[in-house]
């Protein structure tokens, strides 16, 4: 497959790093794809990420923010940290139908591309391995812990069907509803029972019906995980699991109250009592920061692509990153990389096969390609760089 970069842009010494990993770029790519792994246990992934970073000398922590597959790769001392955040983790059953092979790939090779022109720049270049994105909120958990305290700036690319710069997401709460009802024979004594499974039934319709009434951008979408053990058992308990989202935090947390209300009504309809679980870190909506975009946005043009207006962007959301809790502290960016999937979307199994299929190749070299210059051009402009370290002074001066 040639894919080489050779000749095609200018010869940056950041390009041409990046350009002689590219082979090396696309199987570790293909090697994460293979071998899909879930949120929090990502432990061959993460191996496949190091060992390139390891060879080019990164200074490499494994384990940070209490989580053990989780990692810190740096290079550099200059007083501008960049952050690049790698992806890595899978979806249950339909594997990287996300693409996050495309973003961990695409992230090493941005790293080893500022690494070439660290100390020519005045860079520290961080990659950050943030697993659990699908589910657990790894970066909310990192950001908690310390993780991204000394960085100036985030970036990372995330693919799906179209190119958009200043890609937009949702907040969102990943909710456990659990209905306590009581056991009875279903024939011989139903009088005796406390149906749990009626009261999922009776919250889904509420929600239904809720639906009619909410918000733009607010949205509710669940699966019944438990609704019993056998026909013939009044069931004695049920389980919902919901997500929530909203335009916003606080549309979010106007949809939680409503919502709230139906999971309350599902109970008390059927005499039964329920428990509400957070089961993960509350995402916050993306805000990408406007001068990186409009920066990354010039990289990617370059590049030959055609990234979708910005007045259209407002139009087209993303579910939910924990990428946004990033960009509401640190100035930050998560565009979308386009690559070819016959039409499907992220999520769908079409998806899955198609990340790792000629476009999404191309992906994971372009979206490594404009990173780099993003910091690149970032760390060139007087402005810009300034803008950004005494952004982080102030932020750190907060923190103490």
């Amino acid at each position: 497959m040639a894919l080489s970069r050779t000749g095609e842009f200018s010869a940056t010494a950041s390009d041409a790093a990046i350009d002689a990993a590219s082979a090396e770029l696309i199987a570790l790519s293909h090697a994460i794809h293979a071998e899909p792994e879930l949120a929090f246990a990502e432990t061959r992934s993460v191996a496949k990420i190091l060992a390139p970073l390891a060879e080019r000398g990164f200074d490499i922590t494994t384990g940070i923010a209490g989580l053990p597959t989780a990692f810190r790769a740096v290079y550099g001392s200059g007083p501008l940290t960049v952050g690049i955040c790698a992806e890595y983790d899978a979806l249950p059953e339909i594997g990287h139908a996300c693409g996050h092979n495309i973003i961990a790939a695409s992230a090493v090779g941005a790293a080893v591309g500022l690494a070439e022109v660290a100390d020519q720049l005045g860079l520290t270049v961080v990659v950050l391995g943030t697993p659990a994105e699908e589910s657990g909120g790894g970066k909310v958990l990192m950001l908690d812990a310390g993780a991204f305290d000394d960085l100036a700036m985030a970036m990372m690319v995330h693919p799906g069907p179209a190119d958009i710069v200043g890609a937009r997401s949702l907040a969102l709460a990943d909710l456990s509803i659990v209905f306590h009802g009581r056991e009875a024979h279903a024939s011989a004594a139903p009088e005796l029972g406390r149906n749990a499974g009626d009261a999922v039934t009776l919250t889904q319709v509420a929600v239904g019906l809720l639906r009619q009434h909410l918000r733009p951008g607010q949205q509710l979408h669940g699966i019944v995980a438990d609704g019993g053990v056998a026909p013939n058992i009044v069931p004695g308990r049920a389980e919902l699991l919901y997500y929530l989202r909203a335009a916003d935090s606080a549309s979010l947390d106007d949809l939680m109250r409503r919502a709230k209300a139906c999971f309350e009504a599902g109970a008390l309809a059927t005499g039964c009592t329920h428990d509400i679980r957070t089961l993960a870190p509350t995402y916050t909506e993306l805000t990408p920061d406007p001068v990186l975009s409009a920066v990354y946005r010039a990289q990617i043009t370059g590049l030959g692509r055609v990234p979708i207006a910005p007045e259209l962007e407002v139009l087209r959301p993303l579910g939910s990153t924990d990428m946004g809790n990033v960009t509401n502290v640190i100035p930050g960016i998560h565009p979308v990389i386009g690559i070819d999937a016959g039409g499907a979307v992220t999520h769908q199994p079409d998806f899955a096969a198609a990340a790792v299929n000629a476009s999404a190749d191309r992906a994971v070299l372009d979206g490594a390609l404009a990173l780099a210059r993003t910091a690149v051009a970032i760390a060139r402009d007087e402005v810009h760089r300034d803008r950004l370290l005494q952004r982080l002074v102030d932020r750190q001066e907060d923190i103490r």
